[in-house]
């Protein structure tokens, strides 16, 4: 193994490392503070962007799908 495969695979065990930390959090939003706190909102807003942003993703892949399906078709 050369040493730049070898500081490759260093390289990209580090940034996937440093990079899937933050997919370890279990709660980084905290929704049970009470009605005083409003974080209850904050907690609404992110899981609402998060499923439009699926919904939109789901969409776009779809769109994406049907163009290439009908390129093929011509």
């Amino acid at each position: 193994m050369s040493l730049r495969s070898l500081a490759t695979a260093i390289l990209t065990a580090a940034a996937v490392a440093v990079l899937a930390a933050p997919a370890g959090a279990q709660q980084l939003v905290d929704a049970g503070g009470g009605p005083k706190n409003g974080s209850g909102g904050v907690a609404f807003i992110a899981f609402a962007l998060m499923c439009a942003g699926i919904a939109f993703a789901l969409f776009f892949m779809d769109r994406v799908r049907r163009r290439a399906s009908d390129d093929e078709h011509r």
